[in-house]
């Protein structure tokens, strides 16, 4: 599989709390130094806890983007 934000591929991957892509672990470790990344988190627990199981995140920062 490769990581959907940075494309390298990897074994291991985690869903982003920004938005649905599969990131592998240096782009996890990236996004968790982000300023908003609790924000993200804190937003999805309570999306959860509402059931909301497909919440779409908050939208990833321009500046996580590969684009």
């Amino acid at each position: 599989m490769n990581c959907e934000r940075c494309q390298s591929e990897t074994r291991v991957h985690i869903v982003s709390y920004f938005n649905t892509q599969s990131i592998c672990p240096r782009c996890e470790a990236i996004e968790q130094r982000h300023p908003r990344y609790a924000e993200a988190k804190r937003k999805e627990k309570i999306e959860v806890l509402k059931g909301n199981y497909n919440y779409e995140g908050v939208g990833l920062p321009k500046d996580l983007s590969n684009d």
